[in-house]
């Protein structure tokens, strides 16, 4: 018998590689949640500081980043 764990995809989730504006969200939520807080006024602040605007090109508000992260699935 052998005690090897089944085989799990790493990004089970995922059908197709990150964007290029997908992969500097993720970086830049990385920064804010370390730096700033993980409230959704810290995040929203924090992304508009490092100037990483919604899909829009405008500044992030609760509202928009709710709905960018339902956009994304996450």
């Amino acid at each position: 018998m052998t005690d090897a764990w089944p085989y799990l995809e790493i990004h089970q989730s995922r059908t197709r590689e990150p964007s290029p504006y997908e992969y500097k969200l993720a970086a830049t939520l990385e920064e804010v949640f370390t730096s700033e807080g993980h409230e959704l006024t810290d995040v929203v602040r924090g992304l508009n500081a490092r100037k990483v605007h919604a899909p829009d090109g405008e500044p992030w508000t609760e509202t928009s980043f709710r709905a960018e992260m339902h956009r994304l699935g996450a």
